[in-house]
């Protein structure tokens, strides 16, 4: 199943209690670095899950959110400036944004239904999300200060999590439009929507490199939840992580192309971890008795 899952249920407390979102309250260690490099990530190490960041390689975590609701999804603009985030502070899950040092917290939407998982495009003109306002799941895109939203598909299924291709053509998303978890793409008008992935298992979460070339992805096809990479066009699919625990997924790729965060249970709880992009150099980066997860990888902002 999709992340959307989780994050629906977190809308009940009862739920919330079993699939919480934590961060680590000191950095473990890590291999080579860039140290302009951030990670967002959300957590509830404090009692309540918040949007966090830290260096690339682990160190000093940084509370960004403060508030009784729950803050989730944070996505870093391209120049490192902004991130986007889901809160429910004001009684119904909706998009926000903030300066990347947690200033300037600002709501972008607002509407009786949920609006989820946002994705800035490379120029930072444009945020896709996924919303339920249409009484279903769908992927929709609307300006960077909230204007002109726009729904971008139409089907009885779920279609969620997108991400922006670098040049801002294409939108990969998931969608279970054909009876199971599948990657997809489609132009960022929401024309010529294409499944890149078809098995009986589930893909999910996709994130794009830096280049274009590569989308990384969640799939559970050899019956554990593994980080693969294929190419743009949905060839060379090829499992990145191999442990025997459940959970590797949430990848999003470095801005140089040459990492990808993810989130995995391999130490029975949820930690956010980093590898060469080859699948080479799997790192821990948080690590502690809370849970961390959706890293998101951005430049420091200037």
């Amino acid at each position: 199943m999709g992340r959307q899952h989780v994050v629906y249920a977190l809308t009940t407390c009862a739920v919330l209690a079993l699939v919480g979102v934590l961060a680590g309250c000191g950095g473990g260690g890590g291999g080579p670095s860039v140290p302009s490099e951030k990670i967002a990530f959300e957590s509830n190490r404090d009692g309540n899950w918040e949007i966090y960041v830290m260096n690339s390689d682990g160190t000093a975590p940084t509370r960004l959110t403060n508030n009784a609701a729950l803050d989730l999804y944070p996505s870093f603009s391209a120049d490192g400036s902004k991130i986007a985030f889901v809160s429910g502070r004001d009684g119904n899950n909706e998009i926000y944004v903030m300066n990347s040092d947690g200033t300037g917290q600002t709501r972008l939407t607002n509407h009786a239904f949920g609006d989820l998982a946002p994705a800035f495009s490379a120029d930072g003109s444009k945020i896709a999300f996924e919303s339920n306002r249409d009484s279903q799941w769908e992927i929709y895109v609307m300006n960077s200060d909230g204007s002109a939203p726009t729904r971008l598909t139409n089907n009885a299924a779920r279609d969620e999590f997108p991400a922006f291709s670098p040049d801002g053509s294409k939108i990969a998303f998931e969608s279970n439009r054909d009876g199971q978890w599948e990657i997809y793409v489609m132009n960022s008008d929401g024309n010529g929507q294409t499944n890149l992935t078809n098995n009986a298992a589930y893909d999910s979460d996709p994130s794009f490199s830096p280049d274009g070339s590569k989308i990384a992805f969640t799939s559970g096809r050899d019956g554990n939840e593994e980080i693969y990479v294929m190419n743009s066009d949905g060839t060379g699919q090829t499992n990145l992580t191999n442990n025997v625990y459940d959970l590797d997924r949430e990848p999003a790729f470095s801005p140089d192309g040459s990492k990808i965060a993810f989130m995995s249970y391999r130490d029975v709880n949820e930690e956010i971890y980093v590898m060469n992009s080859d699948g080479s150099g799997q790192t821990n980066l948080t690590n502690n008795a809370a849970r961390d997860e959706d890293p998101s990888f951005g430049i420091a902002s200037p």
